[in-house]
């Protein structure tokens, strides 16, 4: 399936390869049109954008046909609903591109980039912000559900025309359309949910210059005094030297950012949030998602997410579920956020098993650190890319100095490491054969690991399994015990 979006600034394309809980975007192409360039002035769409837009949505339509998409979904936002020639342009779409475009209220763009937001984030709680080129949709959201939302006339490029792009002309436009959103302050001491081009490449400004070891802007978190002073600086940018050498970004898009940087400053400040969190799913998201059965949208996303790579990567002897309840009782303690994050690197624990053995530890680590994977943080991928890569062997200093310092304390990074140890354990122990693995138990007593099997499976606990046993119970602060039984026979009569 596919959508296009025909927004105020951008026309951009996303094809999907399914409509499921996580689709995997296989094509995705944005063409800087600018409809809404001088809207409020003239009331009717940029010539120069239309023109544009036209051969981008004529392109676009060649590529969906070809493709055999058979699920296109092509909205149209701010600009097109509010010019004066929005319906012309809406027919000259269809008679050029054969495509036939819904113009969606401002309510509507809202409550789907919100809900593009919670197919990505399900635990979101407070604002969420889509700065689009003519709008700005704000929504409160919390428990996996819209609370109340806005959609306000205020965007870089429609006030780029009116005011001039920054200074006290375009913080006044701002500050009297958040006055009429007095509900703003029910975000206090929650976290504001960034989404829009201009923010996520703030993002990519900052982890540049923080010098950040994962330059993935989706789940990217800021404290919020540390945000606003950086909001702060980005809008007294005027010429755009964060944005062209820190963050590679287009001309086009630096002009946008001071008025990004001035909106966000205002709405931390008027909201009261303590964190910022960049969102790479928006409106598109939200549009594939709202049209899922209920019960594929109440599935973990991360963990629906593990699953497809696992089907796509791994071998069919593998299975991942079977391998994480295995090791579960080497556990015991867990919060039920940690038992999730271990079922989830279970799930990808043979993702590099064609890989050279010599690469295979700094392939999984980073390859989980930099999919496009959505439910959960950069912590958590962080303790998934070490726990995968030790399933393998040791990190090498310098790759957990680099990427995984930053994103875990100890605690956490020890019991990634307890998670990939019980791995190797399981796959030395079993080859991967689930019948061979099910033969044997681990079970904790106290400060006691004990690996307990049947006698008859001796054979299969050399050398090489019993170090590996010794070494996770080391990680695990215990002392290793083996232990054989004599299999329990079946009642007669």
């Amino acid at each position: 399936m596919a959508v296009i979006d025909v927004g105020s600034n951008s026309v951009r394309l996303v094809v999907y390869d399914a409509a499921r809980r996580v689709p995997m975007p296989v094509f995705n192409e944005k063409v800087l049109c600018g409809l809404g360039r001088g809207i409020d002035s003239t009331g009717r769409l940029d010539p120069e954008g239309v023109t544009m837009a036209l051969d981008a949505l004529q392109r676009f339509a060649v590529l969906t046909d070809s493709m055999g998409v058979d699920d296109l979904t092509v909205i149209a936002t701010a600009a097109v609903r509010e010019a004066e020639d929005g319906g012309a342009f809406v027919d000259a779409v269809e008679q050029r591109c054969g495509l036939k475009i819904q113009p969606i209220p401002g309510e509507e763009e809202a409550r789907l980039s919100a809900l593009g937001v919670l197919s990505a984030i399900p635990e979101a709680d407070g604002l969420v912000g889509d700065l689009g080129g003519a709008s700005f949709e704000v929504v409160r959201v919390g428990e996996g559900t819209i609370h109340r939302q806005a959609t306000l006339p205020i965007g870089p490029i429609r006030l780029a025309i009116r005011n001039g792009m920054g200074g006290d002309s375009a913080l006044k436009a701002i500050d009297e359309h958040l006055e009429g959103a007095g509900w703003l302050g029910s975000g206090q001491g929650k976290t504001f949910y960034a989404v829009g081009g201009a923010w996520r490449a703030m993002a990519r400004i900052h982890m540049n210059l923080t010098d950040y070891p994962l330059l993935v802007a989706h789940h990217y978190e800021i404290p919020g005094k540390q945000a606003l002073a950086f909001a702060n600086t980005v809008a007294l940018d005027e010429h755009g030297m964060l944005g062209k050498f820190y963050g590679g970004i287009s001309k086009k898009r630096v002009g946008t950012l001071p008025f990004a940087a001035q909106l966000m400053s205002r709405l931390i400040e008027k909201s009261g949030v303590t964190k910022v969190v960049f969102s790479a799913y928006g409106l598109r998201e939200g549009c594939v998602f709202d049209r899922l059965p209920s019960k594929v949208k109440s599935d973990d996303p991360l963990i629906d997410a593990c699953l497809n790579l696992a089907w796509m990567t791994g071998r069919a002897t593998v299975d991942g579920e079977a391998l994480f309840h295995w090791m579960s009782p080497a556990f015991p303690k867990e919060t039920e956020a940690e038992r999730r994050l271990r079922r989830a690197a279970c799930l990808l624990a043979d993702l590099e098993w064609s890989e050279h053995p010599d690469y295979r530890v700094e392939h999984a680590l980073l390859r989980i650190l930099r999919y496009p994977m959505i439910g959960v943080d950069h912590s958590g991928r962080a303790f998934m890319g070490l726990a995968v890569a030790s399933r393998h062997a040791q990190v090498r200093q310098r790759l957990f100095d680099r990427f995984l310092e930053p994103l875990l304390d100890k605690k956490v990074a020890r019991r990634a490491r307890a998670t990939g140890l019980a791995m190797r354990l399981g796959y030395t122990l079993s080859g991967g054969v689930i019948s061979l693995l099910e033969q044997s138990h681990i079970r904790r007593e106290d400060d006691r690991l004990i690996f307990e099997l049947p006698e008859s499976a001796g054979v299969l606990v050399g050398d090489t399994v019993q170090r590996r046993f010794r070494s996770l119970a080391k990680v695990l602060r215990c002392e290793a015990h083996f232990s054989y039984v004599e299999p329990q026979r079946k009642a007669i009569g």
